[in-house]
């Protein structure tokens, strides 16, 4: 059974002051739950990390980073390392979101540097992989998503892989008006699995955690769980508010009982 996990990425919202305050209210509402099968994160923005990390200090929620640069140090303006993120009380970072790519020009090959120095570092990296909606309508989705875990995951020996998450996040349903279909999100985690499956054996492709984000609610959430494949939710804009998340760690707590 692999744990299932509830995460949340703020984007540029939520400051200090905010970021507390979402942490006493999300720490309240979710102290009900039994929490202790799946995992937890939240991904502030980087102002707001050590206040975050402090305030949730204790709690079964985990904070991370929203990126991260593949150098220790050195002249890289407003660039954040993997040790930093440590420091400010990361346990996770997030690399390769839609937006990294299409506004900064980021690749792949880039995001392969960044997870070996975050491996490095002691930090999970939670891997975002999808295609565009150019690259669907072409239907050359399963071959993107391969190169993309390939490439990225390239660095790690096989016994680190299930160490990372992967988070299936088509570019196409990230902030639209509705998510991909289950059964459209069935066959790209069956896809990405059979990758692992054939560049990494059976063992790994069925320890690594793959889950899925991109519009996701908790309306739709539980749709998404009840696939075999998919190992929990990634949400944006749904869980920048503490309720809002507190009701997607509820859904993933509940569906997480039912699959063990």
């Amino acid at each position: 059974m692999r744990r299932l996990v509830a995460g949340t990425g703020w984007k540029m919202n939520n400051g200090i002051a905010d970021s507390i305050r979402y942490a006493g209210e999300l720490k309240a509402r979710i102290a009900a739950f039994d929490t202790s099968a799946i995992d937890i994160y939240v991904l502030p923005p980087f102002t707001s990390l050590a206040a975050a990390a402090q305030a949730f200090a204790g709690s079964p929620v985990a904070v991370g980073g929203q990126n991260m640069h593949w150098e220790d140090s050195g002249s890289w303006t407003g660039e954040i390392s993997a040790s930093m993120l440590v420091e400010a009380g990361c346990r996770y970072v997030e690399l390769a979101h839609s937006e990294r790519l299409q506004h900064f020009g980021e690749t792949y090959e880039q995001v392969r540097c960044k997870v070996d120095k975050a491996m490095n570092a002691g930090l999970i990296p939670i891997i975002c992989l999808g295609e565009s909606a150019l690259e669907k309508a072409e239907g050359r989705t399963d071959q993107v998503l391969a190169d993309q875990l390939r490439i990225s995951t390239g660095g790690q020996p096989d016994e680190r892989v299930p160490e990372i998450i992967l988070a299936y996040e088509p570019r196409w349903a990230i902030d639209a008006t509705e998510a991909a279909s289950p059964d459209y999100i069935g066959e790209r985690h069956r896809a990405l699995r059979a990758v692992l499956r054939k560049h990494r054996g059976a063992d790994i492709a069925g320890r690594t955690r793959i889950i899925y984000g991109g519009s996701v609610t908790p309306e739709n959430g539980r749709a998404f769980l009840d696939i075999k494949d998919v190992d929990g939710l990634f949400v944006g804009r749904a869980a920048w508010k503490p309720e809002g998340f507190a009701r997607i760690v509820e859904l993933v707590t509940d569906v997480s009982k039912r699959k063990i």
